[in-house]
């Protein structure tokens, strides 16, 4: 199903979407001015949270003091050394990140090193402490029997979601793969969606299959005109 919601009318709430988006902007070359202007559009329309790089953190923190800001770390290709990991998350909650989203280690999930994948999830939530930690599978790139080991990885490690994809891989979120995670990670485990969702119909689709947000550059664009 390359469309999510194309066949099906969900009807929800311009505010009920954007209040579960991860309002995101990630580009390498975001300037500050445009992430002034992310800030500002999700304080404006209550999105989730704001998913900004980790150099602009503490800077939007001293800004936006009540904003929920979520940065990501080992992005995009997840294969940075697990110490480093942990040391990105504990400087992104010391900067006032509220929220991580973490790259898994690929290419362990694809040598089946699934104990490491599961000790580095582990080591990176003591990082973040009490502060939510998302782990991003990068689907694309998994087999579906690599994505049921990474949701039992991140079930057993504690992490508070499951991510399908960094939006920087060959292909991004698939209701597909919602439903996989939605039946192999434990009842503690949400789900976020990200990556190529570009239309109020995807947005819809993917809240209605059971995740409880989703990750967007463009959604108050798309809501705020209607």
């Amino acid at each position: 199903m390359n469309e999510p919601g194309k066949e099906l009318l969900y009807y929800m709430r311009n505010e009920e979407i954007l209040s579960r988006v991860d309002h995101t902007l990630l580009k390498p070359d975001a300037s500050w001015e445009s992430i002034v202007r992310l800030c500002e559009e999700a304080e404006e329309y209550h999105t989730a949270s704001v998913c900004i790089p980790p150099c602009y953190v503490r800077r939007v923190r001293e800004r936006f003091e009540k904003l929920v800001i979520c940065t990501v770390i080992g992005f995009p290709l997840g294969y940075s050394v697990t110490a480093a990991k942990a040391a990105e998350a504990a400087q992104a909650v010391a900067d006032g990140a509220d929220e991580i989203d973490m790259v898994v280690n690929i290419t362990d999930v694809k040598n089946h090193r699934y104990e490491e994948v599961e000790r580095e999830i582990r080591i990176v939530k003591e990082a973040c402490g009490e502060h939510i930690l998302k782990v991003i599978a990068e689907t694309c790139y998994l087999t579906d029997e690599e994505k049921k080991a990474v949701c039992e990885a991140v079930t057993n490690a504690g992490a508070d979601y499951i991510k399908t994809s960094t939006g920087f891989g060959t292909a991004g979120a698939t209701i597909e793969d919602v439903r996989l995670f939605r039946g192999n990670i434990g009842p503690e485990v949400k789900i976020k969606a990200a990556g190529g969702i570009r239309t109020r119909e995807a947005l819809e689709a993917f809240l209605a299959e059971g995740c409880d947000r989703v990750g967007a550059s463009c959604a108050v664009e798309l809501l705020k005109k209607k």
